[in-house]
């Protein structure tokens, strides 16, 4: 069997290199790498992503007409629905089991359905006519009771109170933390209409 004589000098230089002691390393303690985490959110900071996640800005902010349809009129947030607004007469039967479940006007602050009329409030810390004059158990109190100030009437659809009530006492004052923050913004809003009061 023939071989090449550059091959065998090769393959032992190859190995000689190889096998040779590596330099030691130094034995210096490993260093791991901290991971910065985020600061915490502010109460404040909390409740407006809450606010945001949790569509308030759908019933609770007027409307205005953009390139797309409505989108939310953001210089009016969370006011409710406009006491500008007058309510359009609902057809007599258009609210029953076969037709319509419920009717609502543009603003999606208005709502029209088996228990009458309900109006998105006002939750602006405004003192008169939104959330100023509340306190921070009345707040609470409303979303886990469905009561108005946490004791009075029932607060209504499409109010999804019954879905918020499960939120932590922390995320509902965080909640309340921010609307407390806003601008306040005076739009007085109507008690609601009961089946009877429907405009015609």
């Amino acid at each position: 069997m023939k071989y090449c004589p550059i091959i065998f000098p090769a393959a032992v230089l190859l190995l000689a290199t190889a096998c040779q002691q590596q330099p030691q390393q130094s034995q210096q303690p490993t260093t791991t790498q901290l991971t910065v985490s985020q600061p915490a959110q502010t109460p404040v900071q909390r409740g407006e992503y809450l606010v945001t996640i949790g569509g308030c800005n759908d019933c609770h902010t007027p409307k205005k007409l953009g390139p797309n349809g409505p989108e939310p009129d953001l210089s009016k947030a969370l006011s409710g629905n406009p006491s500008t607004e007058k309510l359009a007469p609902v057809p007599k039967g258009l609210i029953a089991p076969d037709k319509y479940l419920t009717v609502v006007n543009n603003h999606l602050g208005a709502w029209v359905g088996p228990w009458g009329v309900s109006f998105a409030m006002n939750l602006t810390p405004d003192k008169e006519t939104g959330l100023g004059s509340w306190t921070e158990q009345m707040f609470v109190s409303a979303l886990r009771t469905g009561k108005h100030q946490g004791t009075g009437r029932p607060i209504l659809p499409p109010m999804p109170w019954n879905w918020y009530r499960n939120m932590t006492d922390d995320d509902l004052k965080a909640v309340f933390a921010y609307l407390q923050s806003i601008p306040p913004i005076h739009n007085p809003i109507p008690d609601p209409l009961t089946p009877e009061e429907i405009p015609r």
